[in-house]
């Protein structure tokens, strides 16, 4: 009895050791951190695709219980899942250098176009470029969405049901509920692998431990001032907004516009639209809006500030989904919470596509692009049909809005 005991053992050692370095690992979030466009759905299917599928560095079960964290607990989708990635094989070493090199190149981009932006006093070619970069956003993030859906989903009919609950609520509402994310885990916990003991004894339970529920208690204080100010805005910001990258725009615009009126409406759109058309995570746009408040040191404090909780809160956790996520109980919780994430994408991209394909012209640009990325699949970059994209906007826009 004790040899395939061993042989156990000697497996899930094996599955332990990497088949990659961190510096290669980090090659490669450098990389997507420059070149990844579309946004929170299209960067965690560009992981899927690359990290799982091809090189088979990480597994579908520590990828599937990266994205159900990613989801659970509050900040950017993207990066999150970058820093649970990086966690999985090197730990808070590998979380924090992956994190770190994946935000960095979005960060000077925007330092950069910020610098732009305030030299000649706006970005008069910005709508143009957006036109047509943001319809071609749509099309490669539905490919991606539909890649994640067909991957995990597969046939199983609870999980079906779920995952267009999930995408109808996104859809009607245009924000992601995190109790739904959590209903939808239960759901399956008790369908798939109900508890033998109901009080006490299911390792499940272990996880309304986790500090998934952010706190600011923990602040050092500061004097006043307009860069201590900016630091407790966007640290609530990346503190206490669930979803993607996307979802954090509302809670920015009432801060940003309403509350200290930093920006004009105008000027906040600007700083929506530069996200959008630069890779890497969405969320970034608070480094351009802390470098029209204050400089680089705003960027820079904006940009820490929003992402140290989204770090803290995967991080912490991370442990005990490594330690207990394999178990049938927590394995079906987050298989529910995963089909819910993958439905809310899906009802994003709807959203998403009701605010960019404003016209026949975004229409064609987006099926154009889906159809290009499905026909060539790995043999077209998504970087080059972002680029032809974005020139495409530059000429047909005055065309179409004299």
């Amino acid at each position: 009895m004790a040899e395939p005991i061993n042989r156990q053992t000697d497996s899930q050692l094996q599955e332990a050791i990497p088949h990659y370095s961190l510096r290669q690992l980090s090659q490669y979030f450098l990389k997507l951190g420059t070149l990844g466009f579309g946004g929170p759905v299209a960067l965690i299917g560009y992981m899927h695709r690359d990290l799982v599928e091809e090189r088979g560095w990480i597994s579908e079960a520590d990828y599937q219980e990266g994205l159900a964290l990613s989801q659970l607990a509050p900040g950017p989708l993207a990066a999150q899942l970058a820093i649970y990635l990086g966690y999985v094989h090197y730990h808070i070493l590998g979380a924090t250098v992956t994190g770190i090199v994946f935000v960095l190149p979005s960060f000077l981009i925007v330092i950069g176009v910020g610098w732009a932006y305030t030299l000649y006093g706006g970005l008069t070619w910005m709508q143009a470029v957006f036109y047509a970069v943001g319809a071609s956003v749509i099309g490669i993030i539905a490919l991606s969405a539909y890649q994640l859906t067909t991957r995990t989903i597969q046939k199983d009919r609870i999980l079906w049901a779920i995952y267009l609950i999930a995408a109808a609520v996104t859809v009607i509402t245009e924000s992601e509920e995190v109790l739904l994310f959590l209903v939808a885990g239960v759901v399956v916990w008790l369908v798939k692998a109900p508890p033998k003991h109901w009080w006490g004894g299911n390792k499940l339970l272990s996880l309304a431990g986790l500090p998934l529920v952010p706190t600011l208690a923990t602040m050092p204080a500061a004097t006043p001032g307009i860069l201590w100010t900016i630091f407790t805005f966007f640290a609530t910001a990346g503190a206490f907004v669930f979803g993607s990258g996307l979802a954090i725009v509302p809670f920015l615009y009432g801060g940003v516009v309403k509350d200290y009126q930093w920006l004009s409406t105008e000027q906040f759109l600007d700083a929506v639209a530069v996200a959008m058309i630069t890779p890497g995570p969405v969320v970034i746009t608070t480094g351009f809006i802390g470098f029209l408040v204050a400089g680089f040191p705003g960027a820079c404090i904006a940009a820490i500030a929003t992402f140290l909780p989204c770090y803290l809160f995967t991080i912490l956790p991370a442990p005990y989904f490594k330690k207990h996520g394999k178990q049938p109980g927590i394995a079906a919780f987050v298989s529910g919470v995963t089909a819910a994430a993958i439905g809310a994408i899906t009802g994003a991209v709807i959203v998403l596509g009701r605010r960019s394909l404003t016209d026949l012209p975004t229409v064609l640009i987006a099926l154009l692009t889906l159809a290009l990325l499905w026909k060539f699949k790995k043999k077209l970059p998504e970087p080059i049909v972002v680029l032809a994209a974005a020139i495409v906007g530059l000429i047909i826009y005055p065309l179409t809005h004299p």
